[in-house]
């Protein structure tokens, strides 16, 4: 989407000095993937911490400190596509390790979130949601991967992985700076609702496209 594309080309500006600063000490872009997820276990934990606090201030406090970690993470997975193409060091096992690194990470601090509704009285049906948007997320992924396999070209929806960090970082921050947890659920509630809906929409994407290859492949055949 365009605003993606913007938003990149400006944060590109920003950490091309450190890039090449990267290039120049030898730090590799797995190196780079790598600590990004450390980034979102330390969320995470954070995130279970604020789930056994008793005190609303110290626990909104503490998922908002989780929040910026995520966000202070996500540069770290711009970093290293990045690197790879900067450095000349682009590798199929890194893009591997990159994409399931990404997995990992969102789902550790997804986790992290449905603890603190579920510790918390009252917010049962939040970490319901929740578990939503680790589906939904989970599935956006995994239909666009699934699609490629298949030789299709699968980018369609609006809340892939950008947004839905985006989305969950700030709603911590949030949540941290109100002290009120409705911000962190009206997040979820978004990445739930739209996530499984680019998931499916997806899935319509490629039906047609199959469906029109297959086609084309039995007309073919009968000629």
């Amino acid at each position: 989407m365009w605003y993606r594309d913007f938003l990149q080309q400006v944060i590109y500006k920003v950490i091309n000095p450190l890039i090449k600063g990267m290039i120049k000490v030898g730090i590799t872009p797995n190196v780079v993937t790598t600590v990004g997820f450390i980034g979102n276990i330390i969320a995470a934990a954070f995130f279970i911490v604020a789930s056994q606090q008793m005190d609303m201030i110290c626990q909104t406090t503490i998922l908002g400190w989780g929040g910026f970690i995520i966000i202070a993470s996500g540069l770290f997975d711009m970093m290293d596509g990045r690197l790879a193409r900067m450095g000349n060091m682009s590798s199929s096992f890194g893009a591997m390790w990159d994409s399931t690194l990404d997995r990992y990470s969102e789902l550790v601090s997804l986790f992290g979130i449905v603890l603190v509704f579920l510790e918390d009285e009252g917010w049962f049906w939040m970490g319901v949601v929740t578990f939503a948007a680790m589906v939904g997320s989970v599935m956006v992924s995994y239909v666009r991967a699934r699609a490629e396999g298949l030789g299709i070209e699968c980018k369609v929806g609006f809340m892939q992985r950008p947004e839905r960090v985006v989305v969950t970082a700030l709603t911590a921050i949030l949540t941290g700076v109100s002290g009120s947890l409705w911000w962190l659920a009206g997040g979820m509630i978004l990445i739930a609702v739209l996530a499984n809906i680019t998931a499916f929409w997806r899935v319509a994407y490629c039906y047609g496209k199959l469906n029109a290859r297959d086609k084309a492949i039995k007309s073919s055949d009968k000629e």
